[in-house]
């Protein structure tokens, strides 16, 4: 479709300008990691893509690893360095995406890309969250992002898919900016619990923040 080939124009576009432009930014975000929490720098995972193949996605590293007998689902929140806490309130961590926009894996705007062992957990209409490339930022992180239930969080993202359009995505990402400069929208150390009305929890983790 037309609008495809001109979201793709776009996504590659502003991701290449933004991968240049932001350059001192990720290089001193990644020295910052290096030293205070050593290698590797950033953080890679499996996670499906659009039609539900996979890729690697790339974060920067918030994280420390868990000592040894330490649940990595039940330490997510203890384990985020101070540094972790300001990459992610400043979205910084997530830069490394615009990577996965230039490779084609990602767009800017779309779904967020979960975990591959969902998949096997979604009802069909959820499913259709993976007929479009997942995004940076989606309708949901503009709509409650970690404060709403999983449950919320899906059907916010068919909604997207069944209402999509070149002036949707400039909306979500003028949401998104405006969520980045006062910092709202992420909560370091949530308990997967607290939102996981879909039964997700007893999947891997992942680094949170999604």
């Amino acid at each position: 479709m037309i609008r495809d080939t001109i979201k793709r124009g776009l996504d590659l576009t502003l991701a290449t300008a933004g991968l240049l432009a932001l350059s001192p930014v990720l290089a001193g975000a990644a020295a910052a990691i290096a030293v205070s929490m050593g290698r590797p720098v950033l953080f890679r995972q499996r996670r499906p893509g659009r039609f539900g193949e996979p890729f690697t996605i790339y974060k920067f590293r918030t994280m420390v690893e868990p000592r040894p007998g330490e649940s990595r689902l039940h330490s997510d929140g203890a384990r985020v360095t101070a540094l972790g806490q300001l990459l992610r309130k400043t979205s910084i961590d997530e830069l490394p995406e615009l990577w996965n926009v230039v490779r084609g894996d990602m767009s800017l705007v779309g779904p967020r890309p979960l975990l591959l062992e969902y998949l096997g957990k979604y009802t069909p209409e959820q499913m259709r969250r993976h007929e479009v490339a997942p995004g940076i930022t989606g309708w949901a992180q503009v709509n409650g992002r970690q404060f709403i239930p999983f449950s919320k969080r899906l059907e916010l993202d068919v909604w997207y898919v069944d209402n999509r359009s070149l002036g949707l995505d400039l909306r979500i990402v003028a949401k998104t900016l405006a969520q980045v400069v006062v910092g709202s929208g992420q909560h370091t150390g949530q308990r997967l619990a607290d939102v996981d009305d879909l039964g997700f929890i007893d999947a891997p983790t992942h680094e949170p923040g999604e």
